[in-house]
């Protein structure tokens, strides 16, 4: 199989509201939008974000109810503490707090106003030397 590009898609409830989260604090522009639908693109990644709202008839009928659901997405960025404190400046609620992982992983969350969890993720050398290997996964199976 050859993928040419991808793209996420999470339904919410309120399209304008996970939209505008994603637009005010993370840089992102609408590329198109609909009734119960909005496309987006950051200005420096191509990855684009779609939210649809649940119920919308364009989704199968077996999913077009569900909500989100587990869904975590990530941003990695190179200044996680630059991050932090801009978006604490500008008032978005840190829902978990900065941590580092062994594996050499620093993160936070944030939640935007559907319950959709965004984590900014920077990755850095690992504190333990187990994960110092870059093949750690593979020798654990």
């Amino acid at each position: 199989m050859k993928i040419t590009s991808s793209a996420i898609a999470v339904t919410v409830k309120d399209v304008l509201a996970s939209s505008m989260f994603l637009r005010k604090y993370f840089c992102f522009t609408e590329k198109w939008s609909a009734e119960g639908f909005s496309y987006l693109i950051h200005e420096e990644n191509t990855f684009p974000i779609i939210f649809l709202e649940h119920g919308i008839e364009i989704l199968p009928k077996s999913i077009r109810n569900q909500l989100i659901s587990g869904l975590t997405i990530a941003f990695v960025v190179e200044d996680i503490e630059a991050e932090e404190k801009r978006l604490k400046k500008e008032g978005v609620v840190i829902t978990a707090e900065l941590q580092e992982d062994p594996w050499g992983e620093r993160l936070f969350q944030v939640t935007d106003p559907n319950g959709v969890t965004i984590q900014i993720v920077q990755f850095v050398d690992p504190s333990d030397q187990l994960y110092a290997n870059d093949d750690w996964m593979n020798e654990q199976y």
